[in-house]
């Protein structure tokens, strides 16, 4: 069962208009939430972000009531040991360009079986940057061509991820996931002036591990001691091999604890 804009419906009927601004100009924002057991996790940062998104697109704020009910009623309705819940909030029916009518916006809720991670994988670099500048960014933006062609690019070379770096040839996240390092005694990630999403799993590590947010040459992944990567369906995930080069023992001793306090305090805490 899906939800769509108020209503639980099947697969099969699942509808929006072929004139929905998500469609025909990415004009939306979006959310992954890892559900576990029919639980959501975080799923009150992913409320905050939506919302922010959603007004630094120029949308208004969704009702956040609606989509908790949306979530709940999704979940009840498709029960998983392990899923992906989606939140699309797109800017309705518009006519075709880049300006928008006068509809409501469009709101969908769906979930999607899904696998929980391997402790490691494998990461490309890519030759395409982020724009630190862009009027979207630190926006969950439904625009993500880019990310399409850049993570097909990765599983080219037997990767699960590809990371950019912005225009100053700094160090800024992967199409889906955050990127930390570990440099000596030092847990770095991309500050967010970098480019990069504000990422849950990200705020989390940050707070949980004592993170450090610093600008990094894209260069340091060809020197750090350890590399991992966080999402919401990662969790905290192990970088084995960035380029050519392997980075034996993965996951290293920090990486290993920054997944075992993950794993601690998310199951302590299924909102944190």
């Amino acid at each position: 069962m899906i939800w769509v804009n108020g209503s639980l419906v099947d697969p099969g009927d699942a509808a929006v208009s072929v004139l929905d601004h998500g469609l025909t100009v990415g004009d939306g924002v979006f959310e992954t939430v890892k559900a576990v057991d029919g639980r959501p996790f975080a799923l009150t940062r992913h409320l905050d972000r939506l919302a922010r998104s959603a007004v630094g697109l120029g949308l208004p704020a969704p009702d956040r009531d609606l989509v908790r009910r949306g979530c709940e009623e999704v979940l009840r309705a498709n029960p998983m040991p392990f899923a992906r819940l989606r939140i699309t909030y797109t800017g309705g029916l518009s006519p075709l360009g880049s300006d928008r009518g006068d509809s409501a916006p469009t709101l969908v809720v769906a979930l999607g079986t899904a696998s929980p991670r391997p402790d490691t994988t494998a990461a490309v670099t890519v030759e395409w940057t982020r724009n630190e500048r862009s009027a979207v960014v630190g926006l969950k933006s439904t625009s993500y061509a880019e990310n399409v062609v850049a993570l097909a690019h990765a599983r080219q070379y037997g990767a699960s991820e590809a990371i950019f770096g912005n225009t100053l040839g700094r160090l800024c996240e992967g199409t889906g996931s955050n990127i930390f390092v570990v440099l000596g005694s030092r847990l770095v990630t991309p500050p967010l002036a970098s480019g990069c999403l504000a990422g849950i799993t990200r705020a989390l590590v940050v707070e949980w591990l004592a993170a450090e947010e610093a600008d990094l040459p894209l260069s340091v992944l060809h020197e750090a001691d350890e590399i991992f990567l966080t999402s919401s369906l990662r969790d905290v995930q192990a970088v084995s091999r960035i380029d050519g080069r392997d980075l034996p023992g993965a996951p290293g001793p920090v990486t290993a604890k920054a997944m075992a306090v993950f794993a601690e305090r998310s199951a302590d805490d299924i909102d944190p």
